[in-house]
């Protein structure tokens, strides 16, 4: 038997740009403020991605979305805390 811990990572496509989003996210409430900003002339969307780093996405009639669903390894540092962001240029 391993000990490997997993979690459930969602990954957002937005006009074929991926971003997997922190575990924290509501992903339920993402695709409805996505839905609601389609229904108009455009409007930014806010989220965090893995990384603990807030996203806004202008989200129009003409943006294409996909979500994605998987089991990855568990992550500790993934905890969609702004505060303390990490990965990128600096993380050490």
């Amino acid at each position: 038997m391993s000990d490997i811990q997993t979690m459930v990572q969602t990954e957002l496509m937005i006009d074929g740009i991926p971003s997997v989003l922190a575990q924290d996210q509501d992903v339920d409430d993402l695709k409805r403020r996505i839905e609601a900003a389609a229904a108009t002339a455009g409007a930014f969307v806010d989220f965090v991605v893995v990384g603990n780093r807030r996203v806004s996405v202008l989200v129009t009639r003409r943006t294409r979305v996909v979500i994605s669903i998987a089991t990855v390894q568990f992550d500790p540092r993934d905890t969609g805390d702004e505060n303390h962001p990490f990965g990128g240029l600096y993380d050490f």
